[in-house]
């Protein structure tokens, strides 16, 4: 009796950590809203495609940030750029619908909230 309770514990745990990540996921499904998981900030803004691709080269260039390569079709962009620590910052555009757009920040290897948080920041202002 005792082990199936134990068992029962620990698979109500694992459970509960799986379904986190699905919550986040689900809350974060909606225009206007941001997540900073696994080094990625993911934000999804009610704009289209176009616009938020105008407001991220204009803070990138706002930031004085290097750009290194950009590229853009009428459903995705990406703009790969350097900072003045050389850090590789990755800032990718999905177009969701014709009026939602989902962005993805990565800053260096392992990701940096900070910079990414006040990337975003920049691209809001701009829309």
């Amino acid at each position: 009796m005792q082990k199936r309770e134990i068992f029962l514990t620990v698979l109500s745990l694992m459970m509960t950590i799986v379904l986190q990540g699905c919550l986040v996921a689900a809350v974060g499904a909606g225009a206007g809203t941001v997540a900073y998981m696994r080094g990625d900030l993911e934000a999804v803004e009610a704009k289209d495609i176009d616009a938020v691709y105008a407001a991220t080269k204009k803070a990138a260039e706002q930031l004085e940030l290097k750009v290194s390569s950009d590229t853009k079709d009428a459903l995705s962009a990406e703009i790969v750029a350097r900072d003045a620590q050389d850090k590789k910052i990755t800032i990718k555009l999905k177009s969701t619908t014709e009026d939602t757009t989902q962005i993805s920040i990565r800053v260096g290897t392992f990701g940096s909230e900070t910079t990414s948080r006040l990337i975003h920041d920049q691209i809001k202002k701009n829309l």
